[in-house]
């Protein structure tokens, strides 16, 4: 999940309406030439020797990991925090940041190449190893917690999953797992003008399923066979089907940024941030907000950019789309597949050729067989 750095603050400019909000992609346009690709990995961490998850407090547990990894990293000024706790780590593009059940992320920087991309991991996963063994914490490269319930796998202390916890729990069934207990790998690539976007769209909600299938690495649960090879994907069927899954309009002829923002409009809010304080949104849509400059508590309340770009975050389509491209759909696995995951996405997005075989191999599928 997104860390809320800066949230609407340098986003303060108020929306006017959906022209700004599709020129908010538009911007994010970039000539060949400068496209870049970033990978994203979660890891799930455990005590070694019990298998229970890793708390956040304590000498062992995720924030002194946290500390030192901010001292690796040049020094305090390095870790971002919330109310006084470590949350994040930053540096140099990249960020390591929590998930809501203590997974690890690191968002690598945006890399020319793929080489870039891998060694950048490899220096994460060296350093993190050699913190986590002084404190007895193992790291399990899987797509979901393996071992224990939910209910065992203490919550970190962000205002964000506060909000989520009471707003997205409640929307499915296995909402809760989703936070607290998957792990993914997901590549970010850039994009040249809204045709190429949308071929690109199509070709990776295409060939989604099928590289969640080769990722495939969540079927033990509560340390059981689970009868699942991929059990995150099912997870993922059960949080929220507003926000979550395929989107059948990104297989249209005609699919672009609007209709994107017409898709994100129609979805509920989880929250409204107002500076550090996350406020219910009651179910409310976003396009309903900038329709009344309402918020349904009653309160009178213009929607900015900022807010947009929260909404945005909170949308977990397997393929998403922000100021990048977000292929999101496989589960975490252990290197060298891990750096695998990117070089699939850009070996079919990047070329135009490759991009319209795929649509071609499942152009024949039903939305209900994807």
């Amino acid at each position: 999940m997104s860390l809320d750095l800066k949230g609407p603050a340098g986003l303060s400019e108020p929306i006017t309406g959906k022209p700004q909000l599709v020129d908010y992609f538009r911007g994010a346009e970039k000539p060949r030439a400068e496209w870049k690709v970033g990978v994203e990995h979660e890891k799930i961490g455990v005590v070694d020797g019990s298998f229970e998850a890793v708390p956040y407090y304590g000498e062992t547990g995720i924030r002194s990991i946290l500390d030192a990894l901010a001292r690796d990293a040049g020094g305090a000024q390095h870790a971002h925090r919330e109310n006084g706790q470590p949350i994040a780590v930053l540096k140099e593009g990249a960020s390591v940041t929590l998930e809501p059940g203590g997974q690890l992320e690191l968002s690598g920087a945006p890399h020319r190449s793929l080489r870039a991309a891998r060694e950048e991991i490899e220096r994460h996963l060296q350093v993190l190893r050699g913190i986590s063994r002084q404190r007895g914490v193992k790291w399990l490269a899987t797509g979901y917690r393996p071992f224990g319930t939910r209910d065992e796998v203490p919550w970190m202390p962000k205002g964000r999953y506060a909000a989520m916890r009471k707003s997205l729990g409640p929307r499915g069934r296995l909402a809760l797992d989703m936070m607290l207990m998957t792990a993914t790998v997901q590549a970010n690539l850039d994009w040249s003008d809204e045709r190429d976007l949308a071929e690109k769209v199509r070709a990776a909600s295409s060939a989604s399923p099928l590289v969640s299938a080769l990722f495939a690495n969540s079927s033990v649960i509560a340390g059981r066979d689970s009868g699942w090879l991929d059990f995150r994907y099912q997870v993922w069927r059960e949080c929220d089907p507003d926000r979550c899954g395929l989107l059948e309009p990104m297989f249209r002829d005609g699919w672009g940024y609007e209709s994107y923002v017409e898709w994100a409009l129609g979805v509920p809010m989880l929250f409204v941030r107002r500076g550090s304080e996350y406020l219910d949104a009651g179910g409310q849509t976003f396009g309903d907000w900038l329709r009344t400059g309402r918020l349904r508590s009653g309160a009178l309340a213009e929607p900015h950019l900022g807010n947009w770009v929260d909404h945005l975050t909170t949308l977990f389509p397997e393929v998403r789309v922000k100021t990048v491209l977000e292929l999101r759909g496989a589960d975490m696995v252990p290197p060298p597949y891990l750096h695998a995951l990117a070089a699939i996405w850009v070996g079919l997005l990047h070329d135009a050729s490759a991009r319209q075989a795929a649509w071609e191999l499942t152009e024949g599928w039903t939305f209900a067989q994807r």
